[in-house]
């Protein structure tokens, strides 16, 4: 049963469709408009309708992708044209202008498609459930791809655009039944909760591979329609150049990628200048693969992936490249493709039933196909009905495959439409049997608690850190501050820029070597990224890329001002000479402070962290109060990996003796320490935990410190509002007179 509320969003597209019908017809009959009038009038016609359906299509538990679809569908000959037909006629006349105008939105629109497709490919999801996704992926595809290109074989000529190309035609045809819809399939899984079940991420990481598979195969196929005849030397050419294209992608591209976008989001002070970058990375990409004989569509959708690898691909951009791309390019895009489907054709008995048997056809094969790479890949009998379900999506992808064989006249218009007619059944078909296969599959233990896990980790402080600021000199300090920003990045790979400081006086242990104070803070940067990256598990591949900036010799609010502007999501400071003799933070310091915004980490270096700043261990004491930011503050010195012996202290600050209240408090401080340890053990930390109840934190924190022997206090603090930068009495009473190294991480 559809409810209420998704009734009226069907209404309400259908009354749209009418009014603008009506209204357009109103217009059509002033036989001055223009061309260019009546190209407008289209992409309104598009936009609105795709939009107004798409909704619709949301509502009934559908992808909007169909929505815009069917509207362009309905907005084509088989039923604005069949209804009024001269209303059709103009808002789609076949005026060479017109049809231009809206065929190249359409061509930039398919690369977009492919480009956004491309970023939400999640590589390191294929590598978590590698040989599930593989088996399910291969068998996936040559078992629907063998029976598109065996029915090809059987086709009537009539429906054939060159009997003599037959294989041409059965290749696009294959190929069409053969990939599973990454975006179709994402957004079911996501729609169900199920983006993050051991099921949901293997579906999604086989038609990640398909997808990718697929533009391959359709790379070759085009350089065979393009050469009209089969020629092996132009098929082993296409092959050895789309292969040296992904390996070169894939190794210097993926930097050079990296590098641009940073670059630019550095450099640059005009608006969106990242934008600009990623759309000319993917056009240069598309011409490249155009170059080497293979479609633009291979390039779109590789730039795609390595632009979504990018370590400051911020979500903000990601937003803004994605609306302009769903509002605009997506609906004309489809729409124009359901402009091209005539659904009047299939009155025809023949063509019906041929219809049908290419969706019985397309159905079967990839299912069978699916199900038996499941199989291979170990998994259960429900599990494999689930995976053969939630592939059999297509939509958007056999789209392109549709409209560039058409375009290549590689396909007929009536074959055309039977291929799209399959697409829109199939991604019809497929969320309501997903969603009752899903519902067979139980939930193991272990899984239950890896989610549990992960949802927890969502809400955590480093595993959302991109970009790290480090403002430091060549002093003991500021080589102890680079060392404790190479322990945070080691971990995930994440890139660090560097204002190097040139203190005067400044003094470091190796003062008589003759090493750059870029070259020593890099070394101790990279030295602790690797050491830590070593001691931990499930760390990143990637190496910590060191940037630096030059900066004038005092530290100033205004570089730190104008380097926070490129996105930063944490600073930290470590420089000779941070605090006066009382324990108060030095001028330079406080202004460094109130320019950045963000969370900030602030180190001071005391006792043996000044004899050797990059120590082989650590032993921490982690002051626990409840707060968000000294959760926080335990979560950083966790990331740091197995360095040493790590306490966490709650301190209760009591004022009278009663017993009932010590009991009440430690009750409290025993919940709190709990969810502290839980924490570590996803970090795969075992810690220490005590309790004391003073009436005097700070002198408990102190004493804690110098009974444990703690050579480092990482600590949660809250700024305060004033000109001075000041975290507390308690931190400031710790500062005074510090026993040891400290941390102090203000967010």
């Amino acid at each position: 049963m559809i409810s209420a509320r998704r009734q009226s969003g069907l209404w309400l597209a259908v009354c749209a469709l009418a009014i603008l019908s009506a209204s357009t017809a109103s217009a059509a009959e002033n036989v001055g408009i223009s061309a260019e009038v009546s190209f407008f009038a289209a992409l309104l016609a598009l936009i609105l309708v795709g939009r107004l359906l798409g909704e619709a299509m949301n509502r009934i538990g559908q992808p909007s992708v169909m929505g815009q679809l069917v509207a362009g569908i309905l907005l084509g000959p088989s039923l604005l044209g069949w209804v009024f037909p001269d209303l059709q006629h103009w808002l789609f006349a076949a005026s060479k202008e017109q049809t231009s105008m809206l065929n190249a939105i359409s061509e930039v629109g398919i690369l977009l498609l492919l480009l956004l497709t491309g970023m939400e490919t999640d590589l390191k999801l294929v590598r978590r459930v590698g040989r599930a996704a593989i088996s399910i992926s291969v068998t996936g595809v040559l078992v629907p791809l063998a029976c598109g290109v065996a029915l090809g074989w059987f086709l009537p000529e009539s429906l054939l655009p060159d009997p003599a190309k037959r294989l041409i035609t059965s290749l696009f045809l294959g190929t069409a039944l053969a990939i599973s819809s990454i975006k179709i399939v994402a957004v079911v899984v996501r729609e169900m909760g199920f983006e993050r079940r051991n099921l949901g991420q293997i579906i999604v990481a086989s038609a990640i591979l398909e997808d990718s598979l697929g533009w391959i195969i359709i790379a070759v196929t085009f350089s065979l329609a393009a050469a009209g005849h089969i020629d092996f030397a132009s098929v082993a050419g296409s092959l050895i150049g789309t292969a040296l294209f992904l390996c070169a992608s894939f190794t210097l591209g993926r930097r050079l990628v990296s590098f641009l976008i940073r670059w630019t989001n550095d450099n640059f002070e005009s608006d969106f200048p990242v934008i600009t970058t990623i759309l000319a990375i993917m056009i240069a990409m598309a011409l490249a693969t155009h170059f080497i004989g293979v479609h633009t569509v291979l390039g779109a959708f590789v730039s795609g992936v390595l632009i979504g690898e990018s370590p400051i691909l911020t979500r903000y951009i990601d937003a803004q490249l994605r609306g302009l791309i769903l509002a605009f390019f997506m609906p004309v895009f489809f729409g124009m493709a359901g402009l091209s489907t005539d659904l009047t054709i299939l009155a025809r008995p023949d063509l019906m039933l041929l219809s049908l048997e290419l969706i019985a056809v397309a159905t079967l094969g990839k299912f069978v196909g699916a199900f038996l790479g499941a199989e291979i890949g170990g998994l259960s009998k429900r599990e494999a009905v689930a995976v053969g379900c939630g592939m059999n999506a297509r939509g958007s992808t056999e789209i392109i495959v549709a409209s560039i064989g058409l375009s290549l006249g590689a396909l007929t218009q009536t074959l055309y439409t039977m291929i799209v007619t399959m697409a829109v059944t199939t991604t019809m078909v497929m969320p309501p049997m997903l969603r009752w296969a899903l519902s067979r599959v139980p939930l193991r233990a272990s899984e239950k608690k890896r989610l549990e896990r992960e949802q927890a980790e969502d809400k955590e402080f480093v595993p959302n850190l991109e970009r790290l600021l480090l403002a430091v000199d060549e002093s003991q300090n500021g080589r102890f501050a680079s060392y404790i920003a190479g322990l945070l990045a080691g971990r995930r790979g994440n890139p660090i820029t560097v204002l190097p400081i040139a203190t005067a006086g400044a003094k470091r242990k190796d003062q008589k070597e003759a090493t750059e104070p870029e070259t020593l803070i890099e070394k101790t940067i990279k030295s602790a990224a690797e050491d830590s990256k070593a001691k931990a598990k499930n760390a990143q591949t990637t190496p910590v890329e060191v940037i630096f900036r030059k900066v004038p010799q005092a530290i100033s609010e205004e570089a730190i001002t104008t380097e926070a502007k490129k996105g930063y999501d944490l600073l930290l400071i470590g420089k000779d000479k941070m605090q006066t003799a009382n324990g108060v933070f030095t001028p330079d310091i406080v202004a460094v402070a109130a320019a950045f915004e963000g969370p900030l980490a602030i180190v001071i270096a005391k006792g043996e962290q000044l004899n050797e700043p990059a120590p082989k261990s650590l032993n921490m004491l982690v002051p626990i109060t409840g707060t968000d930011v000294s959760r926080r503050a335990a979560e950083l010195a966790f990331s740091f990996g197995k360095r040493g012996n790590i306490t966490a202290l709650y301190v209760g600050q009591v004022r009278k003796s009663k017993a009932a209240r010590k009991q009440s408090g430690r009750l409290h401080a025993g919940a709190i320490l709990k969810d502290i340890a839980e924490m570590a053990s996803r970090y795969s930390l075992k810690i220490e935990t005590r309790i004391i109840q003073r009436a005097d934190p700070a002198k408990a924190i102190v004493a804690e410190a110098v009974k444990g022997k703690h050579d480092l206090i990482v600590m949660g603090v809250s700024r305060r509002p004033g000109e001075k930068l000041f975290f507390g009495d308690i931190a400031a009473a710790i500062l005074a007179k510090p026993p040891s190294s400290i941390l102090l991480l203000s967010t």
